[in-house]
């Protein structure tokens, strides 16, 4: 491969990577605990969309005035 191909590509996301993980190698206890993860991301990134809507919406509120 020419390393400029390489250096110019960009990097997979972690999505993509999690969605073609074999999950079939994992224990019962190991599928919990990423269960577990993953609603905790979900739940920080719920609350970063939240306080960037807000933030947003101030910015918003601020300059309409």
């Amino acid at each position: 491969m020419d390393p400029e191909e390489f250096l110019s590509k960009r990097p997979e996301s972690l999505l993509a990577q999690l969605r073609r993980e074999d999950l079939d190698r994992l224990s019962v206890d190991e599928l919990g605990e990423r269960i577990a993860l993953l609603e905790a991301e979900v739940a920080r990134t719920k609350a970063k969309r939240d306080s960037a809507s807000a933030f947003r919406s101030q910015a918003d509120s601020l300059f309409r005035s």
